[in-house]
């Protein structure tokens, strides 16, 4: 799951995405595109693309609406909470500051955009999540 721990990544931030997104799609694939869209705020293109093996815009708490949909995980906003903390607790294990993420990420965002969105004082998509969890977990020791 997206919001877990990670302590290792895969080869770039596209293949972490890719299995994050496999996860993403098989909770789709069970409950269907119609009910993700009326149990989500993620509307039945994305959805939709999603299962078809497409890598469509989502934002953080989207992703975790959709994963929550599955049996016995956390509700959304507690997901993207635990997923946040998690980031936080890598940059602290990984000795990283925002500073360092910043010249790491392959994004533009600079250091206080990283740290509103760590702190969740703005919005975050999952492509930014994906990217600073690679990083973060790919310079913990």
């Amino acid at each position: 799951m997206f919001y877990e721990q990670r302590m290792t990544v895969p080869e770039s931030p596209a293949d972490l995405r890719a299995e994050y997104e496999d996860d993403l799609r098989a909770v789709v694939n069970q409950h269907g595109v119609d009910a993700v869209a009326e149990r989500t705020d993620v509307d039945r293109e994305t959805a939709d693309a999603l299962l078809e093996g497409e890598s469509p815009a989502l934002t953080l708490p989207e992703a975790a609406q959709i994963q929550s949909l599955e049996a016995g995980e956390p509700d959304p906003d507690e997901m993207v909470t635990i997923a946040c903390e998690h980031l936080l607790l890598g940059m602290s294990t990984a000795v990283l500051d925002v500073d360092a993420l910043e010249g790491e990420l392959d994004l533009d965002l600079d250091a206080k955009e990283i740290q509103q969105k760590l702190e969740q004082r703005a919005p975050m998509s999952f492509e930014e999540y994906v990217h600073l969890q690679y990083v973060i977990a790919d310079g913990a020791p």
